[in-house]
């Protein structure tokens, strides 16, 4: 196997082409969006060679063969000494200590150059969960992956815990906008994953860039719900369903299982400032249609003690809640009032709809009923 050879994987659909090796045991595999897949060796197989490589190999070798030859006879029509006189000068000029090899046969260490994408300076990094066989749900094996969706390289470690001890489960480094493969279980070993911690921190090579807190959080793994198939979702990263805990998304560290105590202080006391005006914040017209207002004026009674990110988590917890309440009711029209503004909250909307709620469609609202900032969205 080696660079520019097509190949495809045998423990899951897809494959595409060698565009390098790390170390001996791992193949990085780039697909037909310029995804490279890092996969064991022993988990690809070669469809296609990469035959230009090699055939512009041998000509070279013929090349030189073929001028070497023409070079030594020019000699021996140019020298009147004997052949055996000519062959014994430089006979002792031969090393014989020299190492012969082929140079197809030495490890490729080429290096490419990592791509970095629109967006992706803020961090985005999931642990996922990916079954082998999603049509028989109850009794497939499991695959899981670190996923690292930024321009960041993440060195991670993935532990789990039994009491109040932890084991390392996986460590290392996940290059930039890849996904990388950690093992694959089955259900018995569930029970031994109840307690998940990722701790990571990120960074990139050779260039400056602005620097991201260390990650640390902790997710519980509830065994049952590997048996319901609606738990694993389509998403961006596999080409089957998958379940994906977030560790960090768009610089956003996920909640933490363990609890601060501090913290939750200081949240319940801000939180008694916060008086929410669930009265004025939806209502509805005579077709149906679903209007919810997101105005902070709107939701908030005042606005005491929350900054603007305060603010938009909580707006976003509206737009959440009122998804949840009528993801069923397929056709359902809700029109979110956002404002015009400088875009912050609308943009947030678009990015939940594009990224979690695929299967709804969404456009601008009515301008002559809401003016600029509306988002009509209708559940599929």
């Amino acid at each position: 196997m080696k660079k520019g050879d097509k190949v495809r994987f045998l423990s899951e659909v897809g494959g595409g082409k060698v565009a390098g090796f790390q170390g001996k045991n791992i193949v990085l595999v780039e697909d037909e969006d310029g995804f490279e897949i890092p996969m064991p060796i022993n988990e690809v197989v070669v469809v296609e060679q990469d035959d230009y490589a090699m055939g512009k190999m041998i000509s070279a070798k013929m090349d030189a063969k073929q001028k070497a030859e023409e070079h030594a006879n020019t000699e021996l029509h140019q020298d009147s000494r004997s052949i055996k006189a000519i062959l014994n000068e430089h006979e002792n000029d031969v090393d014989m200590n020299v190492e012969e090899y082929d140079a197809a046969d030495r490890e490729i260490t080429f290096v490419k150059q990592i791509q970095e994408r629109t967006g992706g300076n803020k961090l985005s990094a999931y642990l996922a969960f990916v079954p082998i066989d999603i049509k028989d749900v109850t009794n497939t094996r499991f695959e899981s992956y670190m996923v690292n969706d930024s321009n960041y390289y993440l060195r991670y470690t993935y532990l789990v815990a039994e009491g109040n001890a932890w084991t390392l489960k996986a460590e290392g480094e996940i290059e930039p906008n890849t996904k990388l493969f950690i093992e694959e279980f089955g259900r018995e070993a569930l029970n031994e994953m109840e307690h998940i911690a990722i701790q990571m921190i990120a960074y990139k090579k050779d260039k400056p860039f602005l620097l991201k807190p260390a990650t640390d959080v902790q997710f519980r793994l509830d065994p049952v719900k590997f048996y319901k198939l609606h738990l694993f979702e389509e998403n961006d990263f596999f080409e089957t369903p998958a379940y994906l805990f977030t560790i960090v998304e768009n610089d956003e560290v996920a909640r933490p299982l363990v609890i601060d105590s501090k913290r939750l202080k200081e949240q319940m006391y801000k939180d008694e400032k916060v008086i929410a005006n669930t009265s004025k914040k939806k209502s509805k017209k005579d077709d149906g249609t679903l209007i919810v207002d997101l105005h902070a004026d709107e939701v908030l009674e005042t606005t005491a003690g929350m900054n603007s990110a305060d603010i938009l988590h909580y707006q976003m917890d509206i737009f959440k809640k009122t998804m949840a309440e009528n993801k069923k009711n397929k056709g359902q029209k809700i029109i979110f009032i956002h404002g015009k503004g400088e875009g912050v909250l609308r943009q947030a909307l678009i990015h939940e709809l594009n990224y979690r709620y695929k299967n709804c469609t969404y456009q601008d609202a009515s301008f002559q009923e809401y003016g600029y900032g509306a988002t009509q969205v209708t559940i599929k």
